[in-house]
């Protein structure tokens, strides 16, 4: 069969072409390139501002364009509420309960209520973070020697130690943690990521189901007849830090936060290391990133823990980070509600700082 001349002509050009590439290709690996577009992100609505007025426009404006990228996120207004197991300690009891609505996946949730107390007290929303315990090294569940190390290694029943100090604490289990995990063979090496990426075939995002989910108990911390509803913080480390900024970010009414181990940024996680699927906004970095979200806060008070020894924080990435939370706190005139605790330790929970900054802004009656 013979070639039209012009198809004919074409065809040798494309040889020739092919004939003349070098010996060694020129890469075009995806990953450089989108490693190049994380660095050149806009961050297009990062606050420039100053003073009171344009602070609280811009938290305005960015909340709501932070409510549109997390998609449905609101807890149930009414739900099922069953008792599955109640365990008596010396100084708390501890109450495990599954929260079931329609059209929500149940949430199983710890509830510590410290014994010797009368009248309303405050409360407190515990957040947990990767782990394969969830929320149970939280709640200080430690009935097995691998759940004690758990808590030994990450200081992790920082529930159970608030519970000691006189707070109501609740504590959700997340997507795709402990309980919630129903095997880990179903979901290769990185559950987080399978799950975002089978709740994005729903329309649905991972981080917006687990903050669902801590609004979700913190609704049920506000109906208890022993809680003050005026009187709730927020707290939690690694992950359950994340979560605790993104609750309280979204949550005007937790009067508190003391996020753990989490003052990095998706940019610079992007870009330099994975980061699970637990944590992604789409679309995020078209507008702000983790400083952004944590300006959302002011001018509640709010302490960072920074271990000197955490490998998940990238030193070159905190100070920038940090000034820019700073920014949005000095322009409402409450940069002396932002504190950040540097501690000489790892990984884990401190409460050096955290715990007399909670007991001074939730121990007092509103």
């Amino acid at each position: 069969m013979r070639l039209p001349r012009r198809r004919f002509l074409k065809t040798l050009a494309c040889a020739g072409a092919a004939a003349a590439l070098p010996a060694q290709q020129r890469e075009v690996h995806v990953h450089a390139e989108l490693q190049k577009s994380i660095a050149d992100a806009p961050l297009a609505m990062r606050f420039d501002g100053d003073g009171p007025e344009e602070a609280r426009a811009w938290q305005g404006r960015f909340r709501a364009k932070l409510a549109e990228l997390l998609g449905p996120h609101q807890p149930p207004s009414q739900w099922r509420t069953s008792v599955e197991a109640e365990t008596e300690f010396d100084d708390h009891i501890r109450r495990s309960l599954l929260l079931e609505a329609d059209g929500h996946p149940a949430l199983p949730v710890h509830l510590l209520l410290p014994k010797g107390f009368s009248g309303k007290r405050p409360g407190v929303v515990a957040l947990h973070g990767h782990g394969p315990f969830g929320h149970d090294a939280v709640a200080g569940v430690d009935d097995t020697p691998e759940r004690k190390e758990d808590i030994a290694k990450f200081n992790y029943d920082y529930g159970r130690q608030l519970a000691r100090r006189g707070y109501a604490v609740v504590t959700p289990c997340f997507q795709p943690f402990g309980r919630r995990l129903d095997s880990k063979d179903a979901y290769g090496s990185d559950a987080c990521a399978v799950s975002f990426v089978r709740l994005q075939l729903l329309g649905r995002v991972l981080i917006s189901e687990n903050l669902r989910d801590a609004l979700w108990s913190f609704s049920l911390l506000r109906g208890l007849s022993e809680v003050d509803p005026a009187r709730i913080g927020c707290v939690g480390l690694s992950y359950g830090g994340r979560m605790t900024m993104l609750t309280a970010a979204m949550e005007p009414r937790i009067r508190v936060a003391t996020p753990s181990g989490a003052l990095n940024v998706m940019q610079e996680r992007g870009m330099l290391r994975y980061s699970c699927g637990a944590q992604v906004i789409p679309g995020m970095l078209q507008y702000g990133d983790v400083p952004e979200i944590a300006g959302l806060i002011a001018p509640r008070p709010a302490l960072w823990e920074v271990g000197l020894r955490d490998g998940l924080m990238v030193k070159d990435w905190v100070g920038p980070a940090w000034e820019r939370i700073e920014r949005v706190y000095s322009a409402l005139d409450a940069v002396d509600q932002l504190t950040r605790d540097d501690f000489d330790g790892a990984h884990r929970w401190n409460g050096v700082q955290a715990y007399p900054l909670l007991d001074r802004a939730l121990q007092q009656a509103a």
